[in-house]
């Protein structure tokens, strides 16, 4: 029954007519216990006879069963799972127990959870119901969840009910309604329904103040005249009055009745397992007839329906201890030996004392979870393990693995606590994979100073030469973070001894990169070393498996030649489909950033942008904050200035608060470079000059991350020759000292700018160029060449140049850069009318996404799935794709990319 809430029907009512003319939408209905959730989720699925209905509502126990509550919603859509991508039918396979293939991650689960819902609504409207999603088990919750923010022209509409308070993360950023109590009127009339006697004023007067009109609280109370009689003064909370009213009702049962609704309590209304439970503990289930003619419980083919959570809640809190543990030790033992879970749980729930045997239970329980990607109730069971076991030297490994579900599950909070507990932890391995993991946490959420002091130490201790070497590398990554040049540099002694005695490839790979990263950093070399790393990674492929694949990309990164590190992009590219979600934000990066050195730039956006996306689902705000700086950057030389300086912003901050300076330098690379090219020469050399103060004061020797090029190019714009002329010889030093044709290209440019000899220097950098994949600081080169001719008055020479240079900018979609090299080549007398770009650069950055991975031939469900939106998102997009670029067929959309 439903009483008032005329607004409420009214929002639920523009959610289903939307999904009935193929429009997404998702509501949450939030509110106390009791205050009419159900009721209005109940009202709406009466009206929905021309909708079919996926249901699941969420209970407390089956919150202890991986998946339980996506198998309850999609069950009638399992005969649909053949159609949808292969790798996400088997990860959802797994993850409900259909199979016994291992599962994939949670969001390779919450893919396909969306596919699979977006193919069920391809025969008609749906409607989602999730009563209670705060106590449907987490894993469930955020596959479903996942699915539901992602869906767009799809013809569903979700509606979830949770309790005030409670399901804050699950449900943030989703539309909702806010249930309060009933007003007055609405509440009378309730009561009147149910109350065998006339209320009076005061009573109701009476009634309202004790329930603040929660509807549940109304019914049980006008129903019992006792609980309508004053009290004083004394406020009686709602939910003490509900828990009073039900301890009444139990107590008017019959005590077999009370016993038999404690064993339906604990086995969650399965009214065949409560029967099974009953006669081993001497019960009759027939003693449930008084319990359903007094309206606690409704009895139907399989199941015991409680009237609410309360009422079940108020049965199992108010049973004695004891009998709570005999009635959980009964259910245990009628549970089948393959049901390890549930068993598992019962079993805890039947023990007071720590038990070994349990306990390893519960662990067998745990790895079953974490093998289905479960890692939030894998977290759940291996701590209760750990809670549960006598022998204590199995306590640290038990509660490491809860832990690292925790934090797997994106539970940073919970597994830095469960960590905290294993401070005392002496050596071995558990103590080093504690450190390890407490640095991954603090690095990822941003605190990578606080990783490096971790790791350092664990090093220190570290007897195991090779896992010292590889913690010491990721010290330095963490260093090059902080941009800390010193720190990185003071490790390189000893990583060579960890190199020279290294037993395994790997160690031996990752530990000459970091030396040749820390050296490079600081300006001291390098180059050898990487190229060591290069060759030792190239020519043992086996050492994917051994070393993480982000480390494939470090060394072409930084050697910037035209030819090395070939064989590692192709490696890299084909590792990307199969790496883990947690894993993809930093690898993107590294690939937008090669593609962004490279002529790639609409991969490079496309990656970046995904980056961006992935690191904020996954909580990695320092991944979000790289991804963010290297995509303004990305921007500012693509003319995007509202973009570049909203992404340099959220950057700026996020790198500033953790001081992730090697992010906050390409921030201010890109804000520098945009001052430049829009012709505010003194912006530009402010923020670049405060940036080379910065570098310098850590320590950073690295030419190629140094902005003195951008900075003699504004000083010659300001007619400061001089300080130009001497700033360029000091970077000539350094870019001669690192050796590599991408630092020294961009010297020889600086000396042609500002050189007796402009043509020696400007040839030279030409001819570096060529070594180099760079197509747009060459053609900054052709530019700035040109420049110098035309104002030479050698105006003829300088056309060719300037030709080269729009041609790189346009090819790239640079368009200021491709603007100004227009402009100078009309003032050479050549008459250049360049327009906008359009085409492919005019595409959104999800449009290019879109576009790139349906031109490479995927389709339509198989882009979906890797952007993790429904296959109708999919072909919104496209059709924004085909109308901006004046094309109506797959075949021209590839030849559109092609053409890049």
């Amino acid at each position: 029954m439903l009483v008032g809430r005329e607004h409420e029907r009214r929002t639920v009512d523009r959610l289903l007519a939307a999904a009935r003319i193929g429009r997404s939408g998702v509501l949450a209905i939030v509110g106390d216990p009791g205050v009419g959730k159900s009721a209005l989720l109940g009202w709406a699925e009466d009206g929905l006879d021309d909708v079919r209905i996926l249901r699941a509502t969420g209970t407390p126990p089956d919150r202890e069963i991986p998946f339980s509550g996506l198998l309850e919603l999609l069950r009638p859509t399992l005969p649909l799972l053949g159609t949808i991508p292969r790798p996400q039918a088997v990860a959802l396979s797994s993850a409900l127990a259909l199979d016994e293939e291992k599962s994939g991650d949670r969001f390779a689960i919450g893919a396909a959870t969306l596919s699979l819902l977006c193919r069920y609504a391809e025969d008609g409207p749906v409607a989602v119901l999730l009563d209670d999603v705060h106590l449907i088990d987490e894993s469930s919750a955020g596959a479903i969840m996942f699915a539901a923010r992602r869906l767009g022209s799809d013809a569903i509409a979700v509606l979830a009910t949770a309790r005030a308070g409670e399901a804050v993360g699950l449900l943030e950023g989703v539309d909702r309604v806010e249930l309060a109590g009933l007003d007055p009127e609405a509440a009378r009339a309730l009561a009147a329904e149910v109350s065998a006697t006339p209320i009076t004023d005061e009573e109701m007067r009476r009634l309202q103040a004790r329930t603040d009109g929660n509807p549940l609280a109304i019914v049980e109370l006008a129903a019992d005249p006792e609980a309508l009689l004053p009290s004083g003064d004394i406020p009686v909370p709602v939910s003490a009055a509900l828990v009073a009213a039900f301890g009444r009702r139990l107590g008017q049962l019959p005590g077999p009745t009370r016993s038999v609704l404690l064993v339906a309590a604990a086995c969650n209304g399965d009214l065949r397992l409560t029967g099974l439970a009953c006669t081993r503990l001497g019960l009759e289930l027939g003693e449930l007839s008084a319990a359903e003619e007094s309206g606690l419980v409704r009895l139907g083919a399989a199941q015991i329906s409680f009237r609410h959570p309360l009422v079940r809640a108020a049965i199992h809190s108010g049973a004695p201890p004891d009998r709570r543990r005999q009635v959980h030790q009964a259910v245990a033992a009628v549970l089948p030996p393959v049901d390890v879970d549930r068993r598992a749980w019962h079993l805890s729930e039947a023990q007071w004392a720590p038990d070994d045997a349990v306990a390893s239970l519960l662990t067998t329980a745990g790895g079953r979870a974490e093998s289905r990607s479960a890692y939030e109730v894998a977290s759940a069971l291996h701590e209760r393990a750990a809670r549960r076991t006598a022998d204590t030297t199995m306590v640290p490994p038990r509660l490491l693995a809860a832990a690292r579900c925790a934090w797997t599950a994106g539970h940073g909070g919970r597994a830095s606590a469960l960590l905290d507990e294993l401070e005392q932890v002496g050596d071995g391995e558990v103590a080093l994979q504690t450190v390890r993991l407490r640095a991954q946490i603090a690095s990822r959420s941003g605190s990578v100073r606080q990783a490096c002091t971790l790791l350092l130490s664990a090093a220190q201790s570290c007897d195991d030469g090779d896992q010292a070497t590889l913690l010491l590398a990721e010290a330095v990554q963490a260093a090059l973070f902080l941009a800390d040049a010193v720190m990185a540099q003071d490790l390189v002694g000893a990583l060579e001894q960890g190199v020279d005695r290294a037993a395994t490839p790997g160690a031996r790979a990752m530990g000459t990169l970091a030396i040749g990263m820390a050296r490079a950093f600081a300006g001291h070399g390098g180059v050898e070393e990487l190229r060591a790393a290069e060759s030792l990674l190239r020519d043992s492929p086996e050492l994917t498996a051994e070393v993480d694949v982000s480390w494939l990309m470090l060394a072409p990164l930084y050697i910037r030649d035209a030819d090395g590190g070939r064989e590692l992009r192709v490696r890299v590219e084909s590792a990307r489909d199969r790496a883990g979600v947690g894993a993809l934000p930093w690898l993107l990066f590294l690939l937008a950033r090669d593609e962004a050195t490279s002529d790639s730039w609409v991969r490079a956006a496309a990656d970046y942008a995904e980056a961006v996306a992935l690191a904020r689902v996954t909580g990695q705000t320092t991944e979000l904050a790289m991804a963010l700086a290297g995509l303004a950057w990305l921007e500012a030389r693509t003319g995007r200035d509202v973009d570049a300086q909203t992404h340099a912003a959220e950057a700026l901050e996020l790198c500033r608060a953790r001081e992730i300076h090697w992010g906050e330098a390409w921030v201010q690379l890109a804000l520098g470079e945009l001052a430049l090219v829009r012709g505010d020469a003194a912006t530009s050399f402010t923020v670049l000059e405060a940036l080379d103060d910065l570098l310098a004061g850590l320590g950073v020797g690295d030419p190629d991350l140094s902005p003195r090029p951008e900075l003699v190019a504004a000083l010659v714009r300001l007619g400061r020759r001089e300080e130009a002329r001497s700033m360029a010889e000091d970077f000539r030093v350094a870019a001669q000292a690192k050796g590599q044709p991408w630092s020294r290209a961009r010297a020889y440019r600086c000396l042609g700018l500002v050189g007796e000899d402009p043509d020696t220097s400007f040839d030279a950098a030409l001819a570096l160029h060529a070594q180099t994949r760079d197509v747009f600081e060459t053609a900054r080169t052709e530019l700035a060449y040109g420049e110098v001719l035309r104002r030479a008055g050698r105006r003829i020479e300088a056309r060719g140049h300037l030709r080269s240079a729009l041609a790189g900018f346009t090819r790239l979609g640079a368009e200021p850069w491709a603007d100004q090299a227009a402009s100078e080549l009309n003032l050479t007398g050549e008459r250049v009318r360049h327009r906008a770009m359009g085409g492919v650069q005019s595409l959104t950055p999800q449009e290019l996404q879109v576009a790139l991975l349906l031109a490479d031939g995927r389709t339509t469900k198989e882009a979906a799935a890797a952007l993790f939106v429904s296959p109708k998102t999919v072909e919104y997009h496209l059709r924004k794709v085909y109308t901006k670029l004046g094309i109506s067929s797959r075949a021209e959309l590839s030849g559109e990319i092609e053409s890049l």
